[in-house]
Order: structure tokens, then C-alpha cells, then sequence
């Protein structure tokens, strides 16, 4: 699960999740990001209301610039239809396990995010949702991000 939601995103996570998997608007997309949050931290963090405003952020925040690195976009093909669990009375949300290959030395990975994009726009368009810590130091190898079980943000 998400080691914190984003405050612009309390209450929308689940919703923002299935304008996704119904394709509300087409162009909408889940966006996860690799960073380094420097010395932000997760207050700080948490009051972001957009990716651009977290990259940089307020203690150096930035996104990874490691050979092999690029952001994961994923569309509705790609992640778990939306249904809620009407028997224990939540929502889980999940996304694909995700690999970068080869990533190149260089910029330590320490969080991702995943983040609403509404229209495949700018930074400033583009919604955080959860933020979930990753650290990685790359060496050339393969990365991946195993998801939990449960999925990646549980509305109960």
C-alpha cells in the first residue's frame, strides 16, 4: 500500500483510478515516476498538489535521470478493473508489477510515484495520488517495483 497519499488526493484515489479503467476522458493515464526526494520530506511531500510542484521540490526533490530509466504510463488495457469488494467492505486498487531494464548507475531511486494524468500533459496537469517508498541504487541491472498483493492504495 501507499506509504502516504497525497493531501490534493484524499477522498479521489479510487475515482481518479477508474476514470482510467472506463477511459473518462481517452486520454487518461496512471503515471509512475521514479525520484529522489533529497532531503523533502513526507509532510512536505504530501502537500504537493501537482507532479510538477514535487520535481523539484522543497528539499531537492527530482526525478531520475539514470540511462534505462523512463516513466511508466499505464492505460486501461493495463490495470485491474475497478471493483470493489463489497464482501469486506473496501476498494484495492492494483497496477502491474513494473521492470526498468538496465538502469544505469548513477541517481539513487528512493520513492515512486504514481500519479493521475488526465491528458498526457504537463507536469502541471498531472495529479499525485500515492507516494511509496523504493530505494534502489542502480547498477546496470534491472529494476523492479514488485506491487503488493493487496495492490498499491486500499479505500476502506
Amino acid at each position: 500500500m501507499g506509504d502516504l497519499v497525497f493531501n490534493v488526493a484524499k477522498g479521489r484515489v479510487a475515482e481518479l483510478y477508474n476514470r482510467v479503467d472506463i477511459g473518462d476522458p481517452g486520454t487518461s493515464r496512471l503515471t509512475i515516476i521514479a525520484v529522489n526526494a533529497g532531503t523533502t520530506t513526507d509532510a512536505q511531500f504530501r502537500d504537493f498538489d501537482t507532479v510538477a510542484q514535487c520535481l523539484p521540490g522543497a528539499g531537492g526533490s527530482a526525478e531520475v535521470t539514470n540511462g534505462g530509466y523512463a516513466r511508466k504510463t499505464l492505460a486501461t488495457a493495463d490495470i485491474v478493473a475497478f471493483s470493489p469488494d463489497d464482501t469486506n467492505d473496501r476498494v484495492d486498487l492494483d497496477i502491474p508489477d513494473q521492470t526498468w531494464t538496465g538502469v544505469a548507475a548513477g541517481t539513487v531511486w528512493t520513492d515512486l510515484i504514481i500519479a493521475y494524468n488526465p491528458t498526457a500533459g504537463a507536469d502541471s496537469t498531472l495529479v499525485p495520488l500515492t507516494l511509496h517508498d523504493f530505494a534502489v541504487t542502480p547498477d546496470g541491472s534491472d529494476i523492479s517495483a514488485i506491487i503488493n498483493a493487496a495492490g498499491f492504495y486500499r479505500a476502506s
